[in-house]
């Protein structure tokens, strides 16, 4: 039975288990900031781009699935413990699954895995699943065969793969309406921003790993810590979860998928590859001291500017609030990297810090204000500005 309220008439929540489950998939997200910091080049961000393409397609599948049912039984249990073995497999495969056959196969496996207890699960729920699996199994097919044989080939099989994906719903339409329990999806994509967040903190320490404590290391591992800080308080630190909550639970039944797949899924893409990218810059940094080189410059703006941007999209899908200053604050977050190049990273950090901190201002500032006038207010007394 499709689970849609709790018996209790409660809001449906998370799961611990879909904490665990979220921990493993995080992890290969971690994997993906290595192979960006190892290798800051067009290449490099693409194969990046290319493995999170899949992953996050198939873990929007468990996310959504999990929403419409809870994994309360132990056969559900057990094939998401199964599922999370899979992402742990593919996480492990990473780091070369672009140069070595062996890892590119276990990838391949790994995902076909996930594909499979995915579909399996569905078909407790709703049986109408039978006519996407075809395409998720091929996708995992290609990424087996991607790995099999590199090279140039390799990559047109990778493109193929997430192709095959994104496409699938224009071919077929699975039958049947989600039932999108507002409190669960929220908690749930906002715990994994929180554990994205956290692994990108410890990555700062992952880098420092094998450098003298020096002052030029702890001032930068702490602007590290003051940036990430910033970029999580844009989100929780405002309300945005508890905004995204509320805009969901008033939308239309039938609207909130629609909604659900516009902030959820495709607004997140950016913040997280925002997260990836500005992880991977501290840790090519992190113990430099002065100016460093364009590319892990660039990965510190640009990831700053992607997470700002897709936070952007998120509130402009969900109606939840402006968007202007933020969008203001990832352009000129990009200007960000002149500083870097020629002062210092620390200099770099600590003005994406104050970028992001003076946009949060502004725009609280301003909601406060638009916050009295509409209340009839007006304007408080004191000298005219």
């Amino acid at each position: 039975m499709t689970q849609t309220e709790p018996a209790t008439g409660l809001p449906l929540r998370v799961s611990t288990l879909e904490l665990f489950f979220d921990l493993i998939f995080v992890f290969t997200i971690t994997q993906l900031t290595g192979v960006l910091a190892r290798d800051l080049t067009p290449d490099g961000a693409l194969r990046v781009l290319l493995i999170f393409g899949v992953l996050w397609w198939m873990y929007g599948g468990y996310a959504w699935l999990t929403n419409a049912r809870t994994p309360a039984e132990l056969p559900e249990r057990l094939l998401l413990l199964l599922g999370m073995a899979g992402f742990l497999i593919i996480g492990l495969a990473i780091p070369q699954a672009f140069t070595q056959r062996g890892e590119g196969i276990a990838l391949g496996l790994g995902y076909l895995l996930v594909v499979a207890v995915h579909g399996a699960l569905y078909l407790r729920l709703n049986r109408n699943i039978l006519r996407v699996v075809p395409f998720n199994v091929a996708s995992a097919l290609l990424v087996i065969a991607a790995g099999a044989t590199l090279g140039v080939t390799g990559y047109v099989l990778w493109i193929a793969a997430l192709a095959v994906q994104a496409l699938s719903p224009l071919i077929i339409h699975p039958q049947g309406r989600f039932s999108i329990q507002p409190a669960h999806f929220v908690e749930r994509h906002g715990a994994l921003i929180i554990v994205a967040f956290g692994e990108s903190v410890a990555d700062i320490g992952i880098g420092a790993a094998g450098h003298p404590v020096t002052p030029v290391l702890l001032t930068q591992a702490i602007l590290g810590l003051a940036l990430a800080a910033a970029l999580w308080w844009a989100y929780f630190g405002v309300g945005d979860d508890e905004r995204a909550e509320d805009a969901m639970t008033r939308a239309d039944p039938a609207a909130r998928p629609g909604l659900a797949l516009n902030a959820y899924f495709y607004a997140y893409i950016p913040m997280l590859l925002g997260i990836v990218a500005l992880a991977a810059g501290v840790k090519q940094v992190i113990g430099h001291a002065g100016p460093a080189r364009y590319p892990a410059c660039l990965a510190l703006a640009g990831g700053v500017a992607l997470y700002l941007a897709g936070d952007v999209a998120f509130r402009h899908a969900l109606r939840i609030g402006t968007q202007r200053y933020r969008a203001a604050a990832a352009v000129v977050a990009l200007t960000a990297v002149a500083v870097g190049v020629t002062l210092s990273v620390a200099a770099q950090i600590a003005l994406l810090t104050l970028i992001v901190a003076a946009a949060l201002l502004v725009e609280r500032r301003r909601d406060r204000v638009a916050s009295a006038g509409a209340s009839g207010g007006g304007r408080p007394p004191g000298p005219a500005q």
